[in-house]
């Protein structure tokens, strides 16, 4: 559809790989982009819209939509994948999910389209409307897609604007779990939040701040040096949030310093929550990461944090995510270091593995000028970041299977 005439303004025809790659990321919510958004006409870019929103929901959203149709029975094996993904809310209604992840969705985009739309009109942005459409939704998807072909860099001292993609932003990648936690607390249906929305919710905010504060020092007499102190805090907070899987940027990735670099692909690596439109290994796997590290383990391998105990499976688990996060990185940022290793910097191709990885769409400029090698690379480390680590997390029946014979116990010394 991409590749349709009617799809394009450019001045040259737009190739299958380009269109492909523009597919790819919008599907995977990523918003690398080898060609400028801007260049695709209003149809081009309502297809772009759609894939966005259509990847945004997430497979686990489908997933759960296939095993939930009427006169279907769900499986043991399913029942299990959803409980996996949605903890044990979703063990007694899968439909009522699914509502609720719809509905939950789509009310927050409209919230963030009236908003967009009133600014953009004030600012007198042509086609507003659309404009504010298309950002509300690639937004909330963490898909970091712009109609702008300066993204969104000419708004970098707005206020309404930067705020309203932050929430948005935020709002995506806490994951539908946390929405239906909190909508019941301030229903008053629930006395307080699950241990689950409580970390993600802590662990989303110390990342916020963490990075606000690194990139207000990093940046103060960098890229943020032509700015006043408010717009300089403005701009290190959007620069927090958005490696968080969205991709949107005020101030350009190839300006900010190597620290800063740094910090941007942690958080990219990072990602979001489970259960979101946000990519990453996801904020709960670092956290249990993090304390398994810095915590002692329980004569059982479990650890107590705040009042509850992580089990054992639950943290072997969260390191299984990470090595196989780390392998596929390294062997994607390997293949990209050999294939364009000659044209463009270290730091400059790992920046764009783990942004592809990581479905975030950030780029130090790199993107556009890629051969098709490079590009084909690109593509299957967007689909593995989005599908593949999701694909590897979830148990497989086998592993399940209990065993009438155990093997013997063997320690390996470590450290």
């Amino acid at each position: 559809m991409l590749s349709l005439p009617w799809a394009w303004n450019g001045q040259t025809r737009l190739s299958w790989l380009d269109a492909l790659f523009t597919s790819t990321s919008a599907v995977c919510v990523t918003g690398l982009i080898v060609v400028d958004t801007a260049q695709f006409s209003l149809f081009g870019q309502t297809i772009i819209m759609l894939l966005i929103q259509f990847g945004g929901l997430g497979i686990v959203t489908f997933a759960t939509l296939y095993v939930a149709l009427p006169r279907r029975r769900v499986s043991l094996v399913n029942r299990g994948i959803i409980k996996d993904m949605f903890i044990d809310e979703v063990e007694s209604n899968p439909r009522l999910i699914i509502r609720s992840i719809l509905l939950t969705t789509l009310s927050i985009e409209f919230i963030g389209f009236l908003v967009l739309r009133h600014r953009f009109k004030d600012l007198e942005v042509d086609g507003y409307v659309f404009a504010a459409a298309f950002h509300s939704v690639s937004a909330f998807c963490n898909a970091g897609f712009s109609t702008f072909s300066d993204n969104l860099i000419g708004f970098a001292g707005d206020l309404t604007i930067n705020l309203m993609i932050i929430v948005l932003i935020v709002a995506g990648g806490l994951g539908f779990v946390v929405h239906q936690d909190i909508g019941r607390v301030f229903m008053r249906t629930k006395h307080r939040l699950s241990y689950h929305s409580s970390i993600v919710i802590i662990t989303t905010a110390v990342l916020i701040l963490v990075g606000l504060a690194a990139f207000y020092i990093l940046e103060y007499d960098g890229a943020y040096a032509t700015m006043s102190v408010p717009q300089k805090l403005l701009a290190a907070l959007f620069q927090s949030v958005t490696p968080r899987t969205a991709g949107f940027e005020t101030v350009a990735q190839s300006s900010l310093n190597l620290a800063s670099v740094a910090m941007v692909i942690f958080l990219m690596f990072t990602g979001g929550s489970p259960g979101s439109t946000a990519g990453g290994v996801k904020t709960t796997t670092m956290f249990m990461a993090f304390v398994s590290a810095f915590r002692g383990h329980e004569e059982d391998g479990s650890i107590v944090y705040r009042g509850g105990a992580l089990s054992p499976g639950s943290v072997i688990k969260a390191f299984s995510v990470l090595a196989k996060a780390f392998f596929i990185v390294a062997s994607g940022f390997l293949v990209l270091l050999a294939l364009e290793g000659r044209k463009y910097g270290f730091g400059d191709l790992l920046f764009e593995v783990v942004s592809a990885f990581g479905t975030v769409g950030l780029s130090r400029a790199v993107t556009p000028g890629l051969g098709p090698a490079a590009k084909s690379l690109i593509i299957a480390m967007m689909f593995m970041g989005r599908v593949g680590l999701f694909a590897m997390a979830i148990s497989r029946a086998s592993d399940r299977v209990e065993r009438f014979a155990e093997f013997p116990r063997e320690s390996l010394l470590i450290g």
